[in-house]
């Protein structure tokens, strides 16, 4: 009887190539405000930082103005909110959940002026808004505005955002308000 070996040698390769036909690139809108009040002797008195509500109006606007090219104003204005939940449904017109507060010396809100924007994000870090508080006031958050007029109703409301608890401002503070809103 004789064994016979059978060695039988095979090769393959193989290689394949998964592509996603579709982009999952999506954009959206967020802001963080940060605010520091100082006491008249400069020391900090509190400081918070909060993300912030972008309102379907603010949505919109921003929409409008780049896509459709309607009529642009770049001046924006930082307000400070007093108690109650913003709303996506509010306007500078009608936000019947919370009031302004505008106990501060300042002709007109303070101006939310933008540096160029980087990295898909803009702030006013170099020039924060400020507010000359002249009297006692409870400040529960901050919102964007395109109206100037402190307590007005006019212009459109960008964000609006509550601090984690509200916050005391008293007479001779001061109180900066950064901005940074990113896509």
């Amino acid at each position: 009887m004789s064994l016979k070996e059978v060695l039988n040698l095979t090769d393959s390769a193989g290689s394949g190539l998964v592509a996603n036909p579709a982009a999952d690139d999506k954009i959206g809108v967020s802001g963080v405000f940060k605010a520091i009040c100082f006491a008249p002797d400069g020391s900090v008195r509190w400081e918070d930082e909060i993300s912030n509500l972008v309102v379907t109006v603010g949505k919109n606007d921003l929409l409008n103005k780049y896509f459709t090219g309607s009529a642009y104003t770049a001046a924006f204005y930082v307000g400070l909110k007093g108690t109650g939940t913003p709303a996506a449904t509010d306007t500078m017109a009608s936000h019947a959940t919370w009031a302004e507060i505008s106990t501060y010396s300042n002709a007109t809100r303070p101006a939310f002026t933008a540096a160029a924007a980087s990295g898909g994000s803009t702030n006013n870090t170099a020039s924060p808004a400020v507010f000359n508080i002249n009297g006692t006031a409870t400040v529960a958050g901050l919102f964007i505005t395109t109206g100037s007029v402190p307590g007005g109703t006019t212009g459109t409301l960008f964000s609006a955002t509550d601090f984690a608890s509200s916050r005391s401002v008293l007479n001779g503070d001061t109180l900066n308000v950064t901005y940074t809103i990113s896509c």
